[in-house]
């Protein structure tokens, strides 16, 4: 395997692109294809950190023009965040890669 110059990368997912497709919600050959992507990086001697949004769930101004206080609305987002990064997380080990 070849081996990449970066000791250490930030790998920063938008949450709507989980969606494929989709209207809404985790396409699952996008996590997949994430995920076996991620694995090649690692195996290359990279440790990765990965932040995601949440946009396929929940936007918090877009909650805010519903009636939901702004407030409200970034906590609902920051949640579709970790809904996300578990999603991630498990499609991650399914394929072998140990993360937390």
């Amino acid at each position: 395997m070849k081996q990449t110059k970066y000791k250490r990368i930030l790998l920063k997912l938008s949450g709507e692109s989980l969606q494929g497709k989709q209207n809404y919600g985790h396409d699952v050959e996008v996590l997949r294809s994430y995920a076996e992507q991620i694995k090649r990086i690692q195996e290359m001697g990279t440790e990765i950190g990965i932040v995601i949004g949440g946009g396929n769930i929940f936007r918090g101004i877009q909650g805010a023009d519903r009636g939901f206080d702004r407030v409200k609305g970034d906590q609902m987002g920051m949640l579709a965040t970790i809904i996300n990064s578990l999603a991630l997380q498990s499609a991650l080990e399914s394929i072998g890669v140990k993360c937390k």
